[in-house]
């Protein structure tokens, strides 16, 4: 699964890799976690493209509440296309979850041990992530989304059997695509990313606390 991410990344950075107009302002993050509020970027009805802040954690518009998106962070890649959860937003509200990182655990003795997982030149990338608006007769609607993973690759699977669908930058207007797109086109696309472009660096379990959000969470635990 992937259970927790950063993104420190700055806004114009941001907006020049995701092609997004106007100004993009974001905080840097070291220690995103479920339940919290995510940037995404999305073409909701066919707009340009824009980065929006949702609950990381999707709930179904049939839901009769909206606490069940603790539950839904993650959606897998091989059955995302049938599961009642997911099937509307696969079909047409595709984003993607922006982060320069993300963080695995790898189980040992005495423990398990933190990886944080980036490219090799430090550059932002984007999670295959579908979004979602619930809105209740009593309560304030609320927007939320979900990470795709798939299987791990050669770099991760020493670590943990999952990873979340990194998307190739030229993949980026078909996912986006408000339309309906073909399905074995969109389900090609949610692969693992190239071990050669990832490095996994181990970092203190100053991460394993959600409370911890400072560059401690992402520093290299041994010397380099």
């Amino acid at each position: 699964m992937c259970g927790r991410y950063s993104l420190s990344t700055p806004g114009d950075e941001l907006a020049r890799v995701f092609e997004i107009p106007g100004a993009v302002v974001v905080l840097p993050r070291y220690n995103i976690a479920p339940t919290q509020g995510v940037p995404v970027v999305r073409t909701p009805g066919g707009a340009p493209r824009e980065l929006a802040i949702l609950r990381w954690g999707l709930v179904p518009s049939w839901a009769k509440e909206p606490t069940s998106g603790a539950r839904l962070i993650n959606a897998r890649a091989e059955t995302v296309a049938e599961k009642p959860a997911f099937k509307d937003a696969f079909r047409t509200r595709r984003c993607l979850v922006v982060a320069d990182g993300f963080f695995e655990w790898q189980k040992r003795d005495g423990g398990k041990q933190p990886f944080h997982i980036r490219r090799r030149d430090g550059g932002p990338f984007a999670f295959a992530g579908l979004w979602e608006r619930w809105a209740g007769p009593q309560a304030p609607a609320v927007e939320t989304c979900t990470v795709i993973t798939t299987a791990a690759n050669a770099l991760l699977l020493p670590i943990y059997d999952r990873m979340p669908v990194i998307l190739r930058p030229e993949a980026y207007a078909t996912w986006l695509d408000p339309k309906p797109v073909d399905r074995d086109r969109l389900l090609a696309l949610l692969r693992p990313a190239n071990a050669e472009e990832l490095v996994a660096v181990p970092v203190s379990t100053a991460v394993n606390n959600p409370a911890n959000d400072d560059r401690s969470c992402v520093a290299p635990l041994y010397p380099t």
